[in-house]
This record gives C-alpha cells, structure tokens and sequence, in this order.
C-alpha cells in the first residue's frame, strides 16, 4: 500500500474482509450490548446511512430515513462526518440536535475506514427542539406521522459527555486493533502473485527479529539478489527493505499489546537493530511515535 493512498474500491475490499473476522463480530455484538447504540464499519466514499437497519438503530433516524429531504440531511452529515474525521475521532450534530461520531481506521499516512456509532443526545431534548425539528420537516414537505416521531424523538438515548467520550475512546483503541489486522491484510495482498514472494515472504517471517538482508533472503528462493529485488518491488510494489520494516513494526504492534511490554524490548525482539532507527521507522509507517501509538492503546496508566 503506498503512501498516496488508497482506493475507495481497495477500502470496501478491506472492510468487507475485516467486518467477516472473528475480532470485529466479537467486539460489535459486545459494543451493542454494552452500549445499546449502533456501530458500523464503514469504506471511505460510503453513500449510505451508517446505521440503517443496524440492531441498535434509533427509532427516530429510522422515521427520518424513510422521507427523501431528512434522508439527505442525514447523508449530507455523515459527509461532513467523515470529511472531519480523518485524522481523529470527531462527532458532529445533526439538524434534529442528534450526535453522530466517525473513528479513522489508519494504516499509516492511510486512511482504510471509519469507525461510527451515535444517534444519542448529549442533553435532555426540549419540546421546542423538537418544535423546531418538525418545521424543518414541514418546509422540506416531508411526510411523517409527527406523534410516533415525538415519542421517538423523546425516547432517544441520553449520553452524558464523559460517558460519551469513554464509548469513543473504546472505539478508538479497537481502531487501532482494527488497523493492525488491516495492515496485516495489505501484507498479504501484496505478496499474493508468486510462489517465489510467498517462499520469500514466509524466510522474512521466520528470521524477522533477526539482521537478515536483501542477498540472504534472495539465496533462499535460489535468485540473484539483483533479480530477486526488481521482482519482489514488482511483485508487491514496495521494496523489500520498505516490506522488511512493515512485518516488523506489525511485529512490534502485536507486542505492544500487552501493557507491560517496553517499547524498546518490543523494538529488539521485532528485529531492529538500533533504537533511532526504529523510532524513524515507526513514525514513518505508523504515522505517529511508538510512545503515542502505545499511550492510545493502553491510555497514560502505564507511563
């Protein structure tokens, strides 16, 4: 996967692969329970209401969606949403006074999805909120039964903002989760062409943590190390070198899960030779320090 990003098809393909994964349906239905509210895993460029038909979906963003002008006020944010929300966790209202919160899925300088979930208030809705809710409704001339659409307006969660913001960092952290298995996924795609970059990439995994080189995996698929570079850049469109420090920060990424492992014990086992250069490496790929990647999973408690 190169710097410049990635495809909205690439994107969908990803998501399609992450939302069938034993992790994501684990934490969803877990999510759900736990929270009550509605979570998506959604490709960039989506064109559709995050949480339709979710499990979880709110009654009264139900009713809005069933008429054309709500329907598109709700589509026009989730753009807006997303727009906000590629860098950090960001939650915008809708015309209606409901929240709605996008968590970046990122690989790096990519963007792979959006995590949301929302369609709560953050404050006791007032009648004049909702007064003013369906006069809006009334000049778009959307057509609702405004009783069901009251008693759904007023049976819709409240969230305090502490609450909230604990649901979204929660979304956070599984992000991150969610950003390693896709980059473990990019991986795999780019090698899938040739037995011989399996054959390669299979030496690179066993002696990761250890100072191999271009010559020496190329001796083990029984090529020139001049041919066997062209071919692997070729073959997975990184340079072996680039391939080499991705398997290894993912390495480093898988360790950095448990709370009590140091960064530069991680950075060692993993197979970087010096510090610097590890933490070079890391920002590079990652896009942020080994420090604050480990500070979001695990929060300060441990620094």
């Amino acid at each position: 996967m190169e710097s410049s990003g990635i495809t909205a098809n690439e994107s969908r393909n990803i998501v399609e692969q992450l939302r069938g994964s034993r992790i994501y349906r684990d934490y969803e239905q877990a999510f759900r329970e736990t929270t009550g509210l509605p979570i998506n895993l959604r490709p960039i460029e989506a064109f559709d209401l995050p949480h339709h038909n979710d499990p979880k979906e709110n009654p009264f963003c139900a009713l809005l969606a069933t008429t054309n002008h709500s329907c598109a006020a709700c589509l026009q944010l989730q753009k807006r949403v997303e727009v906000e929300a590629q860098l950090k966790a960001r939650t915008l209202k809708c015309f209606a006074g409901l929240c709605d919160s996008a968590v970046p899925v990122r690989v790096g300088e990519n963007l792979i999805a959006f995590l949301q979930t929302g369609q709560i208030f953050q404050h006791q809705p007032s009648q004049k909120q909702f007064t003013n809710t369906t006069q809006q409704l009334l000049k778009w001339g959307s057509e609702v039964d405004l009783k069901s659409l009251e008693e759904a307006y007023f049976q819709t969660r409240v969230v305090s903002k502490k609450q909230y913001e604990s649901i979204l960092r929660l979304l956070t952290i599984f992000a991150q989760h969610l950003a390693s298995l896709s980059n473990q996924l990019l991986v795999k795609k780019e090698t899938a062409e040739s037995p011989v970059i399996t054959r390669a990439r299979t030496f690179i995994a066993e002696h990761q943590s250890q100072d191999i080189s271009l010559a020496q995996v190329a001796q083990s698929v029984n090529m020139s190390a001049f041919y066997f570079c062209k071919t692997f850049k070729k073959a997975t469109g990184i340079t072996f070198t680039d391939y080499l420090a991705r398997v290894r920060i993912e390495k480093v990424k898988n360790l950095l899960l448990n709370p009590h492992k140091r960064v530069s014990e991680a950075a060692y086992e993993a197979g970087f030779q010096s510090l610097s250069q590890f933490n070079r490496v890391f920002r590079k790929i990652a896009g942020e320090s080994p420090t604050r990647y480990r500070e979001r999973l695990h929060g300060n408690k441990y620094f």
